[in-house]
């Protein structure tokens, strides 16, 4: 096979997982396509199949297998080679290579960038050696895009497999942060999500300093990007100055991620969180009173082993008294060579699951209720898509981020342009989506 004959091979590519995997598999497509290699959203008909696996719990490794199966099927139509990576293959390699021999190659996180070189491999051409490539196809909306500034972890809390998957903490040079984030605006993007495990422990392994201010200072002189929103701001690192500098600088959304995972000491503990009940309550506390224009965003685990009827209680209060607005609850999963899988006083899927919903409808009246009282109010939105089930075209403000968050429904054709800003004012909430028209 020449050269030209393998760039008539179309490409197509599964995306699965978190938002850091998707930039690596973006970088991937990026590099395939300035080669020459058409990339199609159809798997139906390509004949390279990409699935960028996620293995961080359970259900994302059940995905995982369900798409490489999905792939796999398409080879007795247009499919001929089948190419898996992400981080199922650094997590369960042997186990994975044994189970799906029709899978052509198993791509290492390590080995991403060489990407291209690879399928020429796989179908017999001689590597190009000089091919070297920035680029980045988005798989997102064109304007936005997920800046990942930071890989790996070294928090080493005790349910998480990051850091057996990804490694330690390894930031991103600032210029090259830069670099990448001027090469996003001039495709289009306007809001630039900054994504790590943890991106307030940015630089310090780099610069032997923390140095998130200094990266996000440079980000903001990007004219053409709008918004910087930041995912994910652990609390023990989240110092007044951080808040002073996201409350003073415009561009950045008033939005803060922050994991809290549980209130109990106890249990934070046993987790080996950094941050205890004390100082959770008082940098919430703290927020909502020197910042209350500012969102918060958590996520929090229910059925860590040895939770106990009056340790779920506790959380249930903290929520009800906390009032935050975008709030996600995950039930624990017993996931291998954490140190947490060994843990006693295991909680029954079914204690879980009944906590998850006392919780999930706790959390969904409050949501409510502040969602109401917005009713009125006139936010800048940024229009990501029109609904064709609907007829409406569909936004967000500042507060709410996208595929996770609330969103606005604006039902007005006249002038609206996804990736576009407009002033909306919300006119009503219901079914968990707000309504709004242009003003």
């Amino acid at each position: 096979m020449t050269q030209k004959e393998l760039l008539d091979k179309s490409i197509s590519a599964i995306s699965l997982g978190c938002d850091k995997n998707r930039v690596d598999l973006e970088h991937m497509l990026g590099k395939l396509k300035d080669y020459g290699f058409k990339i199609i959203s159809d798997i139906n008909d390509a004949q390279i199949i990409i699935v960028n696996t996620c293995a961080f719990i359970l259900p994302a490794i059940k995905e995982a297998i369900e798409n490489i199966l999905l792939a796999i099927k398409q080879k007795q139509n247009k499919c001929e080679k089948v190419i898996v990576s992400g981080c199922l293959n650094e997590r369960y390699l042997n186990e994975i290579k044994n189970e799906f021999k029709e899978v052509d190659c198993f791509l290492r996180l390590k080995d991403n960038d060489n990407i291209v070189k690879i399928i020429q491999s796989l179908y017999g051409i001689e590597c190009d050696e000089k091919f070297r490539s920035d680029e980045r196809l988005l798989t997102t909306f064109s304007h936005y895009a997920y800046l990942k500034i930071a890989d790996g972890c070294n928090n080493g809390c005790a349910y998480c497999t990051i850091p057996r998957i990804r490694g330690r903490y390894r930031s991103v040079e600032i210029d090259e942060l830069y670099k990448e984030a001027k090469q996003l605006a001039k495709q289009g993007v306007k809001e630039l999500i900054v994504v790590a495990q943890d991106i307030t422990r940015y630089g310090e392994d780099l610069y032997n300093k923390n140095c998130l201010i200094e990266l996000l200072e440079k980000l903001s002189k990007i004219k053409e990007i709008e918004w910087i929103r930041l995912h994910y701001l652990y609390p023990e690192k989240i110092t007044d100055e951080l808040l002073k500098y996201i409350n003073e600088n415009e561009k950045i959304c008033k939005y803060l991620d922050i994991p809290l995972q549980h209130i109990d000491n106890d249990i934070l503990y046993e987790m080996n969180r950094k941050c205890d009940e004390k100082t959770t309550r008082e940098l919430i506390e703290k927020i909502k009173k020197d910042y209350p224009n500012f969102t918060i965003r958590s996520t929090f685990i229910i059925g860590f082993p040895g939770e106990t009827k009056k340790q779920f209680n506790k959380l249930l209060d903290f929520i009800k008294t906390a009032k935050l607005q975008n709030v996600g609850f995950f039930p624990f999963y017993k996931e291998e060579k954490t140190k947490a899988y060994y843990m006693k006083k295991q909680i029954p899927n079914f204690i879980k699951k009944k906590r998850l919903k006392i919780i999930e409808k706790a959390q969904q009246e409050i949501a409510d209720k502040l969602n109401f009282n917005r009713i009125n109010q006139v936010v800048r939105v940024l229009i990501d898509e029109f609904d064709d089930n609907t007829g409406c075209f569909v936004g967000r403000d500042e507060y709410n981020s996208p595929n996770v968050d609330f969103f606005i429904e604006i039902n007005d054709n006249n002038n609206v342009e996804c990736g576009k800003f407009y002033n909306v004012k919300i006119t009503d909430y219901k079914n968990r989506i707000f309504k709004g028209e242009i003003v």
